[in-house]
């Protein structure tokens, strides 16, 4: 058989891999970019951090005892998976800035076709574009009339001085709140636009000692020890219980953990007000941050929790009528988080467009597989716990599950397999059915919720997630022809 696999980020990394391990050296990954990483790569911006603990944000099978502190960097997470590129050898099946725009499904096989008019076909494909990729901007008014530098987080101008400039920030985000905490002790001036406040989960983010660095270096134990974390394990296994249950014990415990963080971080009981949320903790994805609230105090940093009313050639005109002058302005407005493979165009057996399949909202099989898309496999796909746990963590899951049908494919018991459309009815009603239970549900605005407000994410728990990744049911299947005839 051969595979494609579109996007080099940590996902397209895993599945290359893996299949390498099963032998397979019919093998092409198509990357976008210049280099592998994906949104690590995109992503440079001051004080970008991985919210995950450091040597839990490793793969299973690459742990990784050069962490310098217990929340990775941003540059320190490329440089780990640059690090597996080289060690495994990726570059020679790696093709880089070759963007896939197209991927036909024709007489048994993938048709691949890229921006630069390359072509290729496979017998199967695994989608792992990820997420976070497609920069939105806002929506605001006179947002080019601006003459100073101005710029999406994700795609970061290294050119522009920030070291006493006047900086605005828009968007309150876990990037907007990185960028605050970096850049309010660099700029003259920083106003910091939130649309609506978020809770704040306090964490620790220290160096590791000269002392821990050797443990880590020669003692394997060590690193294994700290990537199961007994106690990490236990506290996802409670947040993911919570999250699933807004009137649990666990899920009070995080409401009374992010109250009294606001309450004895922030001594300004105006400013403690201004920013405190009105809707429930974890409605929308927890921040992470040691000092977001201290940044916030500082006496050069404003904080504005209102729209931006539009922007103009000197600043940003707020809602109190009043322009504020700044020399730069950072869009920190997240991403388009359902577009997942697209804009590539996509098209499935007896010419099933995606686009059309998708026309109201992303939807796959357990968010792996797609009816009448056969032989196409997602990581971290539609509907996954995004956000939830480690992203490395899931895709290992799914990928123990993916290769269980690639071994459907390969055996030769059969030439085409994806889900059933009953088994993608019956998953999506009870997805949604759950969905609407959990906190993501309770009554705010979040890039989880999808076109009809109704939460886009893996809705049950951890220990759920994990036990359906074990073995696929294969009546949920539709399985054709016998591969040994495949063309």
């Amino acid at each position: 058989m051969r595979y494609a696999i579109i996007g080099a980020g940590m996902a397209g990394m895993l599945a290359a891999i893996k299949l390498l391990e099963r032998g397979c050296r019919d093998l092409i990954v198509y990357e976008k970019g210049h280099t592998i990483g994906g949104t690590w790569r995109e992503n440079t911006y001051p004080g970008l951090t991985c919210d995950v603990p450091s040597h839990s944000y490793t793969y299973s099978f690459e742990l990784n005892p050069d962490w310098t502190r217990t929340q990775p960097p941003g540059h320190e997470v490329q440089a780990y998976f640059e690090a597996v590129k080289e060690k495994y050898g990726l570059e020679e099946w790696i093709t880089f800035n070759e963007e896939v725009v197209s991927c036909v499904y024709q007489h048994g096989r993938w048709q691949l076709k890229t921006a630069s008019g390359r072509q290729d076909s496979a017998d199967a494909v695994i989608a792992a574009t990820g997420v976070l990729h497609h920069p939105r901007y806002p929506d605001i008014s006179g947002i080019d009339a601006f003459q100073g530098a101005i710029f999406h987080s994700a795609e970061w101008d290294h050119s522009t001085p920030l070291d006493g400039q006047r900086i605005a920030i828009i968007g309150t985000g876990s990037t907007g709140v990185q960028l605050v905490s970096a850049l309010s002790t660099r700029a003259s001036v920083l106003t910091h636009f939130q649309r609506s406040p978020q809770w704040i989960m306090p964490v620790e983010d220290r160096a590791y000692t000269t002392h821990e660095l050797a443990r880590f270096k020669n003692n394997p134990d060590v690193l294994q020890s700290l990537h199961y974390d007994e106690e990490l394990e236990s506290n996802i296994e409670r947040y993911t219980a919570a999250i699933t249950n807004p009137d649990s014990e666990a899920m009070q415990e995080i409401e009374t953990i992010v109250a009294d963080f606001l309450a004895m971080a922030v001594t300004d009981a105006d400013l403690r007000e201004k920013i405190r949320p009105d809707y429930r903790a974890a409605c929308k994805r927890l921040i992470y941050s040691p000092n977001f609230y201290q940044a916030i105090q500082r006496d050069n940093v404003e904080v504005l929790v209102e729209n931006v009313t539009r922007i103009e050639a000197k600043g940003i005109r707020g809602a109190d009528g009043r322009l504020r002058e700044f020399d730069v302005i950072v869009l920190a407005t997240g991403y388009k988080p359902h577009e997942f493979m697209r804009p590539m165009n996509i098209v499935g057996s007896n010419g099933t467009i995606l686009n059309n399949v998708w026309r109201d909202k992303p939807v796959a099989y357990l968010s792996i597989s797609i009816p009448d898309f056969p032989n196409f496999f997602m990581l971290n796909g539609p509907n996954g716990p995004v956000g939830n746990f480690s992203l490395i963590e899931i895709a290992e899951c799914q990928w123990a599950y993916i290769e269980q049908l690639l071994a459907e494919l390969e055996t030769g018991k059969c030439q085409e397999i994806s889900a059933t459309q009953q088994a993608m009815a019956e998953y999506e009603h009870a997805r949604v059915e759950q969905a609407k239970k959990t906190i993501f549900a309770s009554g705010c605005s979040s890039w989880y919720l999808d076109s009809k407000g109704v939460p886009a994410t893996w809705p049950w728990t951890r220990r759920d997630f994990k036990a359906a990744m074990q073995k696929p049911d294969l009546t949920h299947f539709l399985t054709v022809g016998n591969a040994m005839n495949r063309p």
